[in-house]
């Protein structure tokens, strides 16, 4: 749930005002926010406003779940593809992005459970043949609270418009591993954090070597089917979105050299693979949560690793950690709110919750920008709506 502070204050002052329309109808004025979360009386009023008048610039579609004791709501908003104009489907498929860390995570902790995995031994002792030796004292559990200090690997291309150009690119986890951890080291590990992929890649790869099953029937097996999961898989780097989905679009220069929309919806994710391949549906993803905190998939002492943040801080801002093992802690409307983002191209998706459960969230954007730099304006309006205003 990276979001910064800038970006947070700019869309406090946005809730409060009419937004004109870029793709599409007039957006309806919004009730202004407030730093506690709705009421539930407000609750509905408050969550359709967030998404009233898709598609516009920054988002084509959005479908949205809040849960909990605090209210529910569900709802959607948008279109299936721009062609059509048809409605959006709000039972729609959709790439998940980094939510698979979670996932991850998740299936690592079960397998630390059965000792097959021991989170304080080095990542080298179950892939000697894979990492090197400057990277020896990295830890399982630093790989999964970013805190190893490996760089991100070498990948083609500098502009959206050239990664488009490589989205049938074809990346093995082993070579983005090599390629990363040819590099010096960012930092010694365990003494700063910094958000990469990279340490789920090689997550993924353990839990491959420790099982002798792949990545993707292990977290069906332990997660997916146990807790019926049934519109949810990984698609092992695979292209296409299995199933209806609504389209995912990316605002790029054109070949007529204008700057507009094309449809990402095929875009293939073995660059991502055990970090941000998952592809789900809001419901299942609402049970997922629901199941995590409640702790019927990691149990106990494990389960605190989840919400933990190590006590170092942040490689490129300064700020105190804000990554766990797996999830990721914002304070909105004065109390802790964890989950995880997640962005795709064409895809903006995440989970969240209170840690009693009070208050989930599940959302999917289909956003123009989903690798943007900054949160997309419709995913941060659903995300205040829910939660409040940053302390």
């Amino acid at each position: 749930m990276r979001t910064s502070t800038r970006t947070l204050l700019a869309a406090a002052l946005v809730l409060g005002v009419a937004v004109g329309p870029v793709l599409g109808p007039a957006v309806a004025a919004q009730p202004a926010a407030t730093a506690r979360p709705p009421r539930e009386a407000d609750l509905a009023k408050t969550m359709a406003a967030a998404i009233a008048g898709l598609p516009r610039a920054d988002a084509t579609a959005a479908l949205v779940r809040v849960g909990g004791t605090a209210g529910t709501w569900r709802g959607s908003s948008g279109v299936r593809d721009l062609e059509s104009g048809a409605p959006a489907d709000p039972a729609a498929r959709f790439r998940a992005g980094s939510v698979t860390k979670v996932f991850t995570a998740a299936t690592v902790l079960r397998l630390v459970a059965e000792r097959r995995i021991d989170l304080d031994r080095p990542a080298r002792a179950y892939l000697p043949d894979l990492i090197p030796a400057r990277y020896a004292g990295v830890t399982v559990r630093q790989l999964l609270n970013h805190t190893h200090g490996i760089p991100a690997p070498d990948l083609p291309g500098e502009t959206v418009e050239e990664w488009y150009e490589h989205r049938f690119d074809v990346h093995t986890p082993e070579e983005l591993v090599r390629s990363a951890t040819a590099k010096p080291r960012e930092f010694r590990p365990g003494t700063r954090q910094h958000y990469l992929n990279i340490g789920y890649t090689i997550a993924g790869l353990i839990v491959e070597r420790v099982t002798g099953d792949s990545y993707e029937r292990q977290v069906e097996r332990r997660i997916l089917r146990p807790l019926g999961l049934e519109d949810t898989y990984l698609p092992g780097g695979a292209a296409g979105i299995t199933g209806p989905y609504n389209h995912g679009y990316q605002t790029m220069r054109l070949g007529d050299g204008t700057t507009g929309l094309r449809d990402v919806s095929v875009w293939g994710t073995s660059d991502a693979w055990a970090a941000g391949d998952l592809v789900s549906t809001t419901a299942d993803l609402e049970r997922f949560t629901r199941a995590l905190f409640a702790g019927r998939v990691v149990r106990g002492p494990l389960l605190e690793e989840m919400f933990t943040l190590p006590e170092v801080t942040d490689l490129e801002t300064g700020a105190p950690a804000a990554y766990s093992v797996g999830l990721s802690m914002k304070r909105l409307g004065g109390r802790e709110v964890w989950g995880k983002t997640g962005g795709r191209w064409g895809y903006n998706a995440a989970i969240g919750s209170t840690r009693d459960g009070s208050r989930t969230l599940v959302y999917s954007v289909n956003s123009t920008d989903a690798k943007g730099q900054d949160t997309n304006p419709t995913a941060l309006r659903v995300m205040v709506a829910a939660y409040g205003l940053p302390d």
